[in-house]
């Protein structure tokens, strides 16, 4: 074999079961890497949970959820991930170390992959142990052998079958994790996501493609068991150009927003939409000044177009407007009067931090608690500067760990963890600081 022959790999024939190795083979050992320092991380993050377990427990804290919550927001803060991510991780690692050890030998020894891992402890989860135990092993199997994808379609089906004489038990138990999540999204859009019976929001959802298509066909009936799609020859859009998806988005929020339900008690039906905008005041003059100001924003959402904004601050009672521009008036502080804020200081609180003021937090402040910074019963004022949103998970930990929580100047939260750790958290927004000058000397 001449030399030009040695640098091109494919000249190397397979002989004996000894196969040349090509350019994707680097790759799959990084990604087997990656695998076992993956399973190293989650073991000493299950090491970590039960060391500050034992440490609470000699301290006298022995609600373990709550020690739980406290250490993935250390995780979080210090990783600079989500809690949420934190949490998943330390879930994976508590599964695999003390439930799974086999998938746990597997990932180390990089024959299966994170995100296998991660699909095969949260299916597994969900079963009973009674049943999950003769699942583990096929499904470790299933994991070292197929795609992703595949495993978790074959595993779901391995669990269908094992379940299927528990249907009507399992379901009625999946109706209490019925939920809607609101997530936002790029350029002034956002997901309203429902997870409920899939029976109703069948029903839901053939009832608003029905309008959709009314709307759609310029008001031809639509009740003719036809709402599936559009027919043959039917036109893609609309007499206003809206196409039949979009129509059907509209119909939800026309629907979520307007509509009422007579079965509701007359209370609810009495409630409508509440929205905070906050706009430059500059901005809402003309388009050059628009142009030179800061967007305008829908708190819990983001920025949104400054036509759309001068349209809500034109008058609908239903939109709180917030102007940027100092107002007169502002309260500031009830002192030790009463121990709740006003309406009119907790929205400026709220509203100056924009979510929870704990580490990595997002959750909007307008669901937040308003919190003492230092409590009411040791003599804390009801004052800005004493008061921040927390969520109520947040609020708890505050009050219930060892984290110690300051509150600097500007409305900035500084949080100590149980391991040392500082953490400073900023508002949002700052607040005008108004000076009076001295008069010039004659």
């Amino acid at each position: 074999m001449d030399e030009e022959d040695v640098d091109d790999w494919d000249h190397f024939p397979e002989e004996d079961g000894f196969r040349v190795p090509d350019p994707l083979d680097p790759i799959l050992d990084v990604d087997a890497m990656l695998s076992v320092m993956d399973a190293q991380r989650v073991q000493r993050i299950d090491c970590l949970r039960l060391d500050e377990l034992a440490r609470a427990a000699r301290s006298g804290l022995t609600n373990v959820e709550l020690v739980e919550r406290s250490l993935r927001l250390e995780l979080a803060a210090a990783m600079r991930i989500t809690e949420y991510g934190a949490g998943m991780l330390m879930m994976r690692g508590q599964a695999l170390v003390h439930r799974y050890p086999s998938a746990l030998d597997s990932l180390g020894s990089g024959r299966m992959t994170t995100e296998h891992s991660e699909v095969l402890v949260s299916l597994l989860d969900a079963v009973p142990p009674e049943i999950r135990k003769d699942l583990v092993a096929p499904a470790v199997q299933l994991a070292e052998t197929e795609p992703c994808g595949v495993f978790r379609r074959k595993l779901r089906r391995l669990i269908e079958a094992a379940q299927a004489p528990t249907l009507a038990e399992r379901q009625e138990a999946a109706l209490t994790r019925r939920r809607a999540v609101f997530e936002p999204d790029l350029d002034g859009m956002a997901w309203l996501h429902i997870f409920g019976p899939a029976v109703e929001l069948k029903a839901a959802h053939d009832r608003v493609t029905r309008i959709a298509t009314s709307v759609l066909r310029g008001g031809a009936d639509a009740a003719d068991g036809s709402a599936g799609a559009a027919h043959v020859g039917e036109p893609a859009a609309g007499p206003d150009g809206r196409t039949l998806d979009q129509i059907r988005a509209d119909v939800y929020g026309d629907l979520l927003i307007d509509g009422i339900v007579p079965g509701h008690p007359k209370a609810a039906r009495g409630i409508r939409a509440e929205v905070v905008v906050t706009v430059p005041a500059l901005s809402l003059l003309d388009d050059e000044h628009a142009a030179a100001a800061e967007p305008a924003r829908v708190e819990g959402l983001g920025p949104i177009p400054i036509a759309t904004a001068r349209r809500l601050c034109g008058g609908s009672k239903d939109w709180m407007r917030v102007l940027t521009h100092p107002e007169t008036g502002m309260i500031l502080s009830v002192g030790r009067r009463k121990y709740r804020p006003p309406k009119a200081l907790r929205q400026l609180v709220k509203w100056r931090a924009g979510r929870c003021l704990a580490p990595g937090c997002g959750m909007p402040a307008d669901r937040c608690e308003i919190d003492h910074s230092i409590d009411w019963a040791l003599g804390g004022e009801t004052r800005l500067t004493n008061l921040n949103p927390f969520c109520t998970g947040h609020h708890t930990v505050k009050h219930g760990t060892e984290w110690c929580v300051v509150q600097c100047d500007g409305g900035a939260m500084r949080w100590t963890s149980p391991l040392g750790r500082v953490y400073l958290v900023e508002p949002e927004r700052s607040l005008p600081v108004f000076t009076v000058d001295e008069p010039a000397p004659f």
